[in-house]
């Protein structure tokens, strides 16, 4: 039998381990989740409107609705996206006047339990708040009969005008959310003292709506100025944030408690927060800063409950600004954005939990060109796990689009 000169035996086994290794060094560098960004609809000037500060809702057959700060005739609109054959197309429900009616809606709408689209517009509404208008609540219905053209206007009904007293002005970023009765609960930001913002609900009787103001921030140690949406837990509490503080309000008999469970210490923690909370299935709060803290431009904080009272920790140190809403994913993750990344135009993530610490994944940096700029606001994942959102600038036409990530 011949035998393998030993010398020739140990060059191939070198270069057969040299292969190995190079496959190997190969296939760790292929991401186990190649992610895919897709643009959906770029916004110009023009009566669809541009530049939207707030993200999209989706329904159930996957259309897309939202609203734009700008355009229309000048005041800002909320529009729909179809997929027609795989080319998505818009179509206007309503575009603001900038009276009576409202003007530039920063927050998204979302779909009432009678299946009307509800939301708030940052001014319009009357004559206060330096003659600009201190902002509405508003409804939009859907018309009897399908649309066939891409003006369809739905029929809007202002809710409530703000007037800049107790009850609060100048709506901003944040989702109305309604309870079992279809009552409606929210934030006004505020606008002169001595009353530095507002929680809001809205009560319907006959069609009649009510506003009752469930706490007026006064700028103190109870915080200022609440841009972001306030959430309930299973005992029908409230929480939200302010500029400086993340708070509680409790239903009582004498009507609603406010207690302070955290008051941001800016330097180690940020503030600044324009982001209301989210929950875990464990009862912990999510949020974020857009200011300050330890990577010196925002944070995305944990907050545990701990024997009556709340401890914070930072779970990352943001780098640059925070994006308005976290939201958690169906598997589990939390996902947000940045409006801008260590000086670039911004950046969508993900965070995970494993072994005891959290994870940061970039799932797309925005470019600045046709893949837009500035996401202002927080993602929404569609039953199949894709991510819908929107920048405010950039986009083919430079006002602004509609993206989908697919991780």
């Amino acid at each position: 039998m011949a035998h393998t000169p030993a010398f020739v035996s140990n060059s191939y086994d070198r270069t057969l381990a040299a292969l190995l290794t190079i496959l190997l060094a190969a296939f760790m560098a292929i991401p186990a989740h190649a992610q895919t960004f897709n643009e959906i609809y770029s916004f110009q000037q023009n009566a669809v409107g541009a530049q939207p500060n707030a993200g999209v809702t989706l329904d159930r057959n996957g259309d897309i609705y939202g609203t734009n700060y700008f355009y229309g005739v000048g005041y800002g609109t909320v529009y729909k996206l179809t997929n027609h054959n795989g080319a998505w197309m818009p179509t206007v429900l309503y575009e603001f006047q900038g009276g009576m009616d409202g003007a530039n809606p920063a927050a998204r709408v979302v779909f009432g339990p009678d299946g009307a689209l509800y939301g708030t517009t940052s001014a319009g509404g009357n004559n206060g708040c330096n003659n600009q208008g201190c902002g509405t609540a508003f409804r939009l219905a859907p018309p009897p009969s399908a649309c066939k053209t891409s003006v369809c206007f739905w029929t809007h009904t202002v809710l409530y005008r703000f007037t800049d007293g107790t009850d609060g002005a100048i709506p901003q970023y944040a989702d109305l959310i309604f309870d079992s009765a279809g009552s409606i609960y929210g934030t006004a930001q505020g606008y002169s003292l001595p009353n530095l913002g507002s929680v809001f609900k809205l009560t319907n009787s006959g069609g009649n709506w009510t506003e009752t103001t469930l706490y007026t921030f006064t700028g103190g140690s109870d915080g200022q100025y609440p841009d972001g949406g306030v959430i309930f837990d299973g005992a029908g509490n409230l929480y939200g944030t302010t500029e400086t503080t993340v708070f509680e309000l409790s239903p009582s008999k004498g009507g609603w408690t406010e207690t302070i469970i955290h008051g941001f210490v800016g330097l180690n923690e940020g503030f600044g927060s324009e982001a209301g909370v989210v929950f875990d299935s464990a009862g912990n709060l999510y949020g974020s800063t857009s200011i300050e803290g330890p990577g010196g431009a925002g944070s995305i904080f944990q907050m545990t409950p701990s024997g009556g009272s709340w401890d914070l920790n930072i779970i990352n140190d943001g780098g640059d600004l925070i994006g308005t809403n976290l939201k958690f994913g169906a598997d589990g993750n939390l996902y947000g954005v940045k409006i801008a990344a260590r000086g670039d135009d911004g950046e969508a993530f993900r965070l995970s939990f494993s072994n005891g610490s959290w994870t940061y994944t970039l799932l797309h940096a925005f470019t600045g060109g046709n893949e837009g700029a500035s996401p202002y606001d927080g993602m929404v994942m569609d039953a199949n796990g894709n991510l819908w959102g929107t920048t405010s600038l950039g986009g083919v036409h430079k006002y602004g689009m509609v993206y989908e990530i697919t991780p």
